[in-house]
């Protein structure tokens, strides 16, 4: 992101934050104690936090646009449907890409991964990146997962490359700010939309006669690590998760003035717990979270603390095994090689034979 871009997104983000109520003088803040909350009540109060139930199920309609051959696996670019969630009846068709390794087919299916993209004020990137089409080559995790033999698919984020203002009222943050604060005033908030899009990619996923529906994991590298450790509590079917460089607690984020991107933020959740106590209830589910000691975005003590706490719920779930982290010191806002082996290690233990 260049200067003039950081600096209109901070302005944005400040202003969306201010109108919805989430920035304030206050910096100190201690989230109630959650001991005596189990895993289920927490995980009820959060989805009351996040704007409640999720749309029923139903159909994805999928459309195949284009099918092209790359390197070591084949690239169907499609759409499938999933709700706005909202009372005005609206389904949006989902733009994503889909990488099928050479020889996986339906008599010789595969696991899979689902990659959500990064943020960093790139509005018209999303799916393309970590498809290995555009971007930063680093992020091009998807087509490299492709070659060791996964299926991936890479959807869009709602506000991002195809989803961005179809009436071009709004261009790039506005947008974002605009459907942050849309949704809020129907009671919801965008982590919850997020969440809903995410299922909506597992259940096309396992739909899909290639792939092994009982191995499906998801990564996410800055904004897409939040949208793991969001969607994690609520997907069942995900086996293996793996988060890359995005812990930034609340308590963080007020002691040091921080400004992030809209899924962070779920309204009343400070209430019963901080973004840890997100994380934590994707156990028993294998999650593994990688971050950088000098990452500014999540600073280290409170985010050291925070998986700490992950790591004890987990032990009282009777799985410790299930999580794990990698703090690479010296490291920033980062995809490292040595976070990419934690990566791939943890797919291949976990979704593996």
């Amino acid at each position: 992101m260049t200067d003039p871009d950081r600096r209109l997104f901070l302005k944005q983000t400040t202003a969306g934050l201010a109108l919805a109520g989430l920035l304030t003088e206050s910096r100190a803040v201690t989230p109630a104690p959650v001991s005596n909350m189990s895993p289920e009540d927490l995980r009820s109060r959060l989805l009351v936090c996040l704007g409640g139930p999720w749309p029923a199920p139903a159909p994805l309609h999928p459309v195949i646009r284009e099918t092209n051959q790359h390197e070591g696996f084949r690239i169907e670019s499609l759409t499938y449907e999933s709700p706005s969630g909202l009372d005005d009846g609206v389904v949006e068709r989902i733009p994503a890409l889909l990488l099928v390794p050479d020889g996986v087919d339906a008599e010789h299916p595969a696991p899979a991964v689902a990659v959500w993209h990064q943020h960093n004020g790139e509005w018209h990137l999303g799916k393309s990146e970590p498809a290995g089409l555009a971007g930063n080559p680093s992020h091009h995790t998807g087509a490299a997962l492709a070659r060791e033999g996964y299926v991936v698919l890479c959807p869009d984020a709602q506000c991002f490359e195809e989803r961005q203002d179809a009436t071009e009222r709004h261009k790039g943050g506005n947008y974002e700010r605009f459907e942050f604060l849309r949704y809020l005033v129907q009671g919801k908030c965008m982590a919850w939309k997020n969440i809903l899009d995410m299922r909506r990619a597992i259940d096309f996923l396992a739909s899909r006669p290639e792939v092994k529906a009982d191995r499906i994991g998801c990564y996410g590298h800055s904004m897409g690590s939040t949208h793991t450790w969001l969607v994690g509590p609520f997907e069942p079917r995900l086996k293996a998760l793996v988060g890359n460089c995005c812990l930034p607690t609340y308590a963080a984020i007020h002691e040091h003035g921080l400004l992030h991107c809209f899924p962070n933020y779920v309204p009343g959740w400070l209430a019963y717990g901080d973004t840890p106590e997100i994380a934590a209830l994707s156990a028993p589910r294998a999650l593994h979270l990688n971050l950088g000691e000098n990452d500014g975005g999540s600073p280290i003590a409170e985010a050291r603390a925070g998986v700490e706490r992950i790591a004890d719920a987990y032990a009282a779930a009777g799985v410790p095994d299930r999580f794990s982290s990698f703090i690479e010191p010296g490291a920033g806002h980062v995809l490292s090689p040595a976070m990419w082996e934690y990566t791939r290690a943890w797919f291949a233990r976990h979704l593996g034979e």
